[in-house]
């Protein structure tokens, strides 16, 4: 056979195995120190997401006029699966989604190209258009604070612009942003009454500054010999420049700009300030670019702060606040400790194999890691907490192919044969059934590679980590092993083992023997026995319940506030203030970084930054560590405390692993009138309420926006010679302001230059008093004479999904309580709420994303059964002995459901992995027994015989796989991590069952199934998976 061939050329020539073996750990320490580090792993989402900002439109017309247009022109693209969208004041959001199966960068494009080509269609005055990807690299890997109560707003300016150009400079990083910092501006003050006075249009003074600043090269000219470009005085750099600008010749006289307006450096409006406990902040956040080191770019960009906060000035100081390594180091400890742990747990389940053979063994682990870490390098995957949780799995899985290969070997030599004649009549003996075991885990975890959507995605460099550790564990038990054994083991050992073996054996023979004879003595009975066994187990899904992915372990979280529409920043900032405050009141918190006006920038893979409102506010919060009993109660007693503040919702939230969701309970509320779903939704607010164990319900159309409409005649304005859209652009002009080119300073900077009505004015209803219209024959007429204003309400924000209009009312989950559990009693209560025809409700967040997410799991567990059937086929070319090995899967399932019920774990997307992983290990060990009690009918024992010695030759090996993995899944499974945790739980519980249940169910089967006859079916050796020839 090639396999024993493989195995005897790595014993033969053992200075070359030597030689492999050195460049093996080589080529991992090099990988280990160059493989790219951080948090998360890099994940694509096929989203693009556009924003649109009109400023003064109401939520109705971004639908109509932005909304609607781009949901036309998208909803041609290929792959679409679904369109979000969300008109508010002033602003569109559009989320694109694609079939997670296409590519993210191509989409984008796609939509880019949409977009670009229906923008001449759209209104004008729109103030930003811009298409956003969604990918985890983008997230930030550090936050820092500047921080001053006196330092100038420019001061503040200068300081942070200088310090991202130098942020930029440092290698692998990508982008360095500025926050929370209101930018410097030319302001053009307009006195609308001078103006009128006057006789000159608002928008003379817009139109006279704008051709001014245009900077539009004169083109080349000759003169001799020499060619030259010819530049125009365009461009302003000196403010005096922009006071003397002509606004035109009116009633015989020169009218300048600084005759009707006053021209100063100013700041813009504030919709966006920040503060860092408490104290007034700007932020700069930088993340790093695909494929690099967290530690190096963070390394990198800490030099820059060091040197940059020697050249502050005394009343700045900085402040290091965010730092994403300190998560990812802290995880990469865990796993140095967890190794040694693994490593200490599975060397004690070695001894019996005697302290030569357990190091042989032993060598099997860093080796595979080596590998397993070198090729997730080159493949292009970064150490993040889910390849580390794949190598720490992969810590109980590395020895078990080295295990049986050894023991076989050690058997050989107590019957007397000499180390190099053992170590390859052994390996050959078994190999093929070693590969046989080792073929059925990777086709286990094979399918979690191919798993749709954004769960797959995010979970993947778990399966590879695993395949990559293990496929490199079979060639060195065929190789390294064997050549280390021929060197190392002693052919001169006690025929019986050592004092460890003897107690074990001893063990075997008292208790186990007499428990597999009887029963062999009443084979159904155990199988029956077993099968009911197996069935009651189910009956405990319904206690442990289902979710999709954990609350991260993570120091830091978020408070989002939001004040009802309409509501200005002072009054939303005094709700900040009391949070940070109570923040600032416990000891366990170490700071607090105050958003007002908008959210954090994006610091966690997959929370977006919200979009800006006066309304609005955030607070990110660190805590001085993470504790899994602490922490979740310190979070329940400030929510406690934040529920008594008035006239604002305040919801503490914890970052979530996996893909993004709204919430974890969501119900959408499907129509087309606005009205109806607004009641509707109260009414969905009020069932969710009563429900026990939801919190933080939030509507967004609880309340509705007031606007102030002018009421325009514009019959009366037309009769007048208003011009048609003059008046718009005048109200626009002079309340929001309109950007009429660009002030150039001689470093290169550039600045807007704005013309409105001065700040102190331009926020009230007074100002409209100030507002003149012209008119085509050059008069001006006040626009209280062409309308008539009156208050309306309207709905502060339209949502729609796949270009329908719905209401999504969320909430999330009380600590203790399921979210499947009570997502289903929200539902129940739900059908008897009467609805118009044509109005649904439909459940999103967790249930949507779970139902997702699980569905692929569903051909996963298929593809894996039936690849490992097909497998076992190849081996035992018999129907009935593949049964017989595949009988062990249900028998774990009742253990690994024990290990979820007992520790309080739910059955979440990573446990349901633990059970697809699960059944690749119980299957190599029933392989084990079936192919020796095979082999043992072919030297000529009866069956009987054969099925009781091969039980207890084969389960030494088995108890010793079987203990090596749970020792190395132990610490994991420690951990109290809620991502990996329910994983190693299910494993552990599993083997402890399939172990204790399938040493008597399995010989049972096998002597109820098996052929009397053995040459009724083929010998492995001469199966599908032996080479010709051999």
């Amino acid at each position: 056979m090639i396999l024993s061939n493989i195995s005897g050329f790595a014993v033969r020539n053992w200075q070359f195995t030597l030689v492999v073996f050195a460049m093996l750990a080589a080529i991992g320490l090099n990988a280990f120190n160059t493989i790219p580090r951080a948090e998360d792993p890099d994940m694509k989402g096929p989203f693009a997401i556009v924003n649109v900002a009109l400023p003064g439109a109401d939520p109705a017309d971004i639908e109509k006029l932005i909304i609607r247009p781009i949901e036309d022109a998208v909803n041609r693209l290929d792959d679409l699966e679904e369109i979000n969208s969300r008109a508010e004041d002033g602003l569109a959001i559009i989320q694109v989604e694609f079939d997670w199966s296409s590519d993210p960068d191509k989409k984008y494009d796609d939509v880019v190209r949409e977009i670009n080509a229906l923008r001449p269609t759209l209104p004008d005055g729109i103030r930003r258009l811009d298409v956003n990807k969604f990918r985890t690299s983008l997230t930030n890997i550090v936050q820092i604070a500047l921080v001053s109560e006196t330092a100038p707003n420019r001061v503040l300016e200068d300081l942070a612009d200088d310090l991202t150009d130098e942020i930029y400079r440092v290698p692998g990083e990508r982008d360095a942003d500025v926050w929370a910092l209101p930018q410097s501006e030319v302001r053009v003050s307009l006195d609308f009454g001078r103006l009128a006075a006057l006789g000159i249009p608002v928008t003379a003074v817009a139109n006279a500054i704008g051709a001014d600043a245009a900077e539009l090269p004169g083109g080349p000219i000759h003169a001799g010999a020499r060619r030259f470009n010819l530049k125009t005085a365009g461009g302003y750099d000196d403010l005096d420049e922009i006071r003397y600008t002509v606004v035109g010749n009116f009633g015989g006289n020169i009218v300048r700009v600084r005759d009707v307006a006053e021209v100063d450096w100013a700041t813009e409006e504030a919709t966006y300030l920040g503060w860092f406990n408490g104290e007034r902040a700007a932020f700069v956040t930088a993340n790093q670019k695909e494929a690099q080191n967290v530690f190096e770019v963070r390394n990198g960009i800490y030099e820059v702060l060091d040197e940059f906060e020697r050249r502050l000035p005394a009343d700045v100081r900085m402040e290091r606040a965010f730092d994403q390594t300190i998560s990812v180091a802290s995880r990469l400890n865990r796993l140095y400790k967890d190794f040694a742990i693994a490593v200490s747990l599975v060397a004690i389940t070695l001894l019996p194999l005697g302290l030569r053979a357990a190091g042989i063994v032993m060598v099997s682990i860093p080796l595979s890691l080596a590998v397993g870490i070198a090729l997730l390098n080159v493949t292009g995957f970064s150490l993040n907490q889910l390849s580390i949780a794949g190598l720490v799995l992969s810590l109980g899985l590395l020895v078990d192919d080295s295990i049986v290969v050894v023991e076989n070997i050690e058997r050989h030599l107590r019957e007397g044969k000499k180390r190099y004649e053992a170590a390859i009549a052994a390996t050959s003996q078994i190999s093929l059934a070693v590969v046989g075991c080792t073929a059925a885990l990777i086709l286990a975890f094979l399918p979690l590679l191919f798993l749709p959507g954004g769960a797959g995605k995010f979970t993947r460099s778990l399966p590879i980590s695993v395949l990559f550790t293990v496929m490199a564990s079979l060639g060195i038990a065929l190789t390294i092993i064997p050549f280390l054994a021929s060197r190392l083991l002693s052919d001169k050992s006690h025929p019986e083992g050592n004092v460890f073996l003897r107690i074990v054996m001893r063990g075997i023979h008292t208790i186990y023997r007499p428990l597999l004879r009887i029963a062999l003595g009443w084979p159904r009975t155990a199988v029956i026995g077993a099968m009911i066994i197996c069935f009651a187990s189910l009956t405990l899904i319904p206690k442990i319940g289902f979710s999709l992915f954990p609350p991260a372990d993570s120091r830091q979280f978020l408070v989002q506030i939001e004040t009802p529409q309409g509501t200005g920043m002072e009054e939303t900032r005094k709700a900040l203030d009391y949070v940070t405050e109570r923040l600032q009141e416990r000891p366990e918190i170490d700071w607090v970084m105050g958003n007002l006006g908008r959210s954090n920038p994006q610091i966690f893979y997959n929370e977006s930054a919200r979009e800006q409102r006066a309304n609005k506010a955030e607070a990110f919060v660190q805590m001085a560590e993470f504790d899994k009993e602490r922490t979740p109660a310190l979070h329940d007693e400030l929510r406690a405390e934040f529920a008594r503040y008035p006239g604002a919702q305040i919801v503490l939230r914890t970052f979530k692993n996996g893909p993004p969701i709204e919430a974890p309970i969501a119900v959408r509320i499907f129509g087309s009138d606005l009205v109806i779903l607004k009641d509707l939704a109260a009414e969905v607010t009020r069932v969710l309420e009563g429900v026990e164990g939801t919190r933080d319900v939030v509507n967004p159309v609880r309340l509705d926006r007031t606007d102030y409409n002018l009421g325009v005649n514009t019959q009366k304005a037309g009769l007048l010679g208003v011009p048609p859209g003059e008046i718009d652009r005048t109200v626009r002009l002079a309340i929001v302001g309109e950007t009429v080119g660009a002030f150039r300073e001689a470093d290169g900077d550039e600045f807007p230059i704005v013309t409105r009505l001065p700040l102190d004015k331009h926020h009230t209803v007074d100002a409209l008093q100030e507002i003149y219209i012209p008119t085509a024959d050059g008069a001006s007429i006040p626009l209280n004479q062409l309308s008539r204003p009156r208050l309306e309400s309207s709905p502060s924000r339209i949502d729609r999904f796949d270009r329908q209009r719905l209401v999504t009312v969320t909430a999330y989950t009380q600590t203790g309580y399921n979210t499947e559990k009570v997502t289903n009693e929200v539902f129940e209560a739900l059908v008897s709420l009467p609805r118009p025809p044509g109005y649904e409700f439909r459940a999103g967040g967790e249930i949507e994303a779970r139902q997702e997410g699980f569905s692929g799991l569903g051909n996963a567990i298929l593809i894996a059964i039936f690849g490992i059937i097909g497998v076992l086929i190849l081996e035992f070319r018999a129907f009935r002995t593949t049964f017989v090995v595949a009988g062990v899967i249900p028998l774990g399932i009742v253990g690994g459901l024990l290990g979820l019920w007992i520790s309080g774990y739910s059955l979440s997307f990573t446990a349901v992995i633990g059970f697809i992983a699960l059944i690749g290990i119980e299957i190599k060990s029933s392989i084990l027994l079936v192919d020796f009690t095979n082999q043992l009918r072919r030297e000529g024992m009866e069956l009987r015989e054969a099925v009781e010695r091969a039980g207890e030759i084969r389960f030494l090996p088995v108890l010793l796989t079987s203990l090596t993995a749970i020792g190395g899944l132990t610490p994991l499974a420690m951990q109290g991590s809620g991502l990996y945790s329910p994983l190693a739980f299910v494993i552990i519980g599993g083997l402890v069952s399939s172990t204790v249940l399938s040493r008597l169910v399995t010989p049972a089967m096998y002597y109820l199934l098996a052929p009397r006859k053995l040459d009724e079916e083929p010998a492995v050796a001469g199966s599908a998976l032996s080479s010709p020839g051999n």
